[in-house]
């Protein structure tokens, strides 16, 4: 049992690619966590993809000792959280559950825009941050400049900065010193009702559901009966232990201390973050403030390739909701591609990790739809309506206006592709809030309609700035736009799955875009087809995909010409009869093409 002035709890925040994930590698090893044998890159990120990646999507924890200069031993728990936009509220939960943190800044990049969202973060929590610049021993590092950008831009004193290289493990000792020395303890009080703070959960195969705890008041030890405050639900707890970074059973988790505990529920659903844990028979007097709840922001079909494969899609998604609680799914059926799920998702990268673990974890084939957003319809007799899948917009007349989401984006760029960043921005139609400076490189701050961003922009933003831009981003609002649903006709039969909602200033250009796509997708058939872009009545663009010809006359030879005008005369009829009743078969590998590609 460690005394509380002794226990120290901090999260490393950080941009993508500063380092948070090296230094606390390094930290471990330090303290001596794990033997030089054990240790390998990347120690606390569990998953194969953010080990191939070199990114973390989950927080983890991890609690050390630490032997200080002044001949006493603290215990210090680590988060090490994820740096990337779409796991804001990883780092959100992971900041509640400390009192301090350590700001970790490139000292060749500078400070960056999810430095500062996350460093707000801290702030809000009141935390105390020691500043450490990383890779100083870079040939492209300049220490006195990001310093003056730190101070310049966030307004914290680098007077006291640390100076670290992570990888070589320069100056790691000062970090555990500077935590020790500079960073509060956590207060609370022994002997009142146990209150403590859900920061996680997750599944364990072995062990049922696992629940990340921050223990404020009281003891949590093992055979105690707990209550979820919000749930209302009952537990025995089995097991209580900490992770150092192996899974360590220990007796009871006393204030200020952060561990993980087991009670014998089998569903996470009763575990939701951020609850309160207290005791049965002795209650405390007041729930803790809990978190924000996720906001999912981009929605996407997901269909199995293989129709027999919807029940083991179905028990995948559940089982990965257990440890991924910010992604949510429903039912969902599409004319072209049978039963499958509309998922929401933070953004484009959780989708994609989302979809890599499905395929790997459990192995199955999929067809991701192109990724939207969620619309908000008022209709004339006074009701409002979420729209999630274009098909489903009521009609036009029923409509008073449709909303669309806004998001404020912060975009740091070098001074020198200024130029092309704005213009971007401007072409996505978005508004310039505000442009300051800082040195040699520029921020600027833009409202933008959240389905321009989800596509491509990203990418185009990296490719534009040679990957020296940052991005990051907050839903703001709703706001009424000139939105229109572009429907797509093939020989006049709408098709429902390739329908999608665009302002009507990019209709045009959408819609050419998707009749030249369909075009090279749709194999000829033996007459005319037409693939048309619409909007309500009107055809705003079309292509032709040209008949096939088959020769009648080849069995000919020689003999009069009036047996091969027959033979053309027939063909003539059969042609104008087909153009009439003809159905068109799309195969499916065309509507999976122009699905996936309906975001460029």
């Amino acid at each position: 049992m460690t005394d509380l002035s002794h226990i120290r709890n901090f999260a490393i925040i950080a941009h993508i690619d500063h380092g948070k994930s090296t230094l606390a590698d390094r930290l471990i090893q330090l303290c001596g966590g794990l033997a030089d044998r054990e240790m390998k890159e990347q120690v606390l990120d569990s998953m194969d993809i953010e080990r191939e990646r070199g990114i973390t999507i989950k927080a983890q924890t991890v609690r050390l000792y630490y032997p200080a200069d002044n001949g006493e031993t603290y215990q210090i728990n680590l988060m090490d959280t994820p740096g990337h936009v779409d796991f804001a509220y990883e780092v959100s939960r992971s900041l509640a559950a400390c009192e301090g943190s350590i700001l970790v800044v490139d000292a060749s990049q500078g400070v960056e825009a999810q430095t500062l969202a996350n460093v707000y973060q801290a702030i809000e929590q009141d935390h105390e941050i020691i500043p450490v610049l990383n890779k100083v021993d870079l040939p492209a590092a300049d220490v006195a400049r990001v310093k003056e950008q730190i101070e310049d831009v966030i307004g914290i004193d680098t007077s006291d900065a640390i100076e670290v290289s992570a990888k070589t493990g320069l100056n790691i000792k000062a970090v555990l010193e500077a935590l020790v020395q500079r960073l509060p303890a956590p207060k609370g009080d022994r002997e009142k009702p146990l209150q403590a703070m859900l920061v996680d959960s997750w599944y364990d195969s072995y062990l049922g559901v696992m629940a990340l705890v921050r223990v404020r008041q009281g003891v949590l030890k093992k055979g105690q009966k707990i209550k979820l405050m919000q749930t209302g639900a009952t537990h025995l707890v089995e097991k209580v232990a900490a992770v150092t970074p192996k899974l360590t059973e220990c007796k009871q988790l006393g204030p200020g201390e952060l561990g993980y505990m087991s009670a014998s529920n089998k569903t996470v659903a009763d575990c939701q973050v951020g609850d309160t844990i207290t005791e049965e028979k002795r209650p405390c007097d007041s729930p803790l403030p809990g978190f924000k709840p996720s906001i999912p922001v981009v929605f996407c079909g997901l269909f199995p390739v293989d129709a027999n494969d919807y029940p083991d899609l179905r028990d995948s998604l559940e089982k990965l909701r257990l440890n991924d609680a910010s992604f949510s799914f429903e039912a969902e059926s599409s004319a072209a591609l049978g039963f499958g799920f509309r998922c929401g998702f933070l953004g484009l990268l959780h989708l994609e990790i989302i979809q890599e673990r499905l395929e790997r974890e459990f192995n199955l084939d999929l067809i991701t739809t192109a990724p939207s957003v969620v619309y908000r319809i008022n209709l004339t007799k006074g009701e409002q309506i979420e729209l999630h899948n274009p098909a489903d917009m009521p009609d036009v007349m029923k409509i008073e206006s449709i909303e669309e989401p806004w998001i404020k984006a912060t975009i740091m760029v070098p001074d020198e592709y200024l130029g092309p960043v704005l213009s971007l921005c401007t072409e996505r139609r978005g508004e310039q809030l505000e442009l300051t400076y800082v040195g040699s490189r520029a921020m600027a701050v833009y409202k933008l309609p959240l389905n321009e961003v989800v596509f491509d922009f990203y990418d185009r933003l990296k490719s534009i700035s040679r990957g020296y831009a940052s991005f990051d981003y907050a839903l703001e609002s709703y706001e009424e736009g000139d939105l229109v649903k572009l429907s797509v006709l093939v020989n006049a039969e709408p098709m429902d799955a390739l329908s999608m909602i665009v302002h009507r200033s990019q209709a045009d250009f959408r819609g050419r875009a998707m009749c030249a796509r369909l075009k090279d997708l749709i194999p000829r058939q033996l007459f005319k087809i037409a693939i048309q872009a619409a909007i309500g009545g009107k055809v705003i663009a079309r292509e032709t995909v040209s008949a096939m010809r088959k020769d009648v006359t080849a069995k000919c030879y020689g003999g009069d010409i009036s047996r091969k005008k027959k033979l053309l005369e027939k063909q003539k009829e059969g042609k104008k009869k087909m153009r009439q009743f003809g159905n068109v078969d799309i195969p499916q590998s065309a509507f999976i093409e122009a699905l996936k590609m309906g975001d460029n």
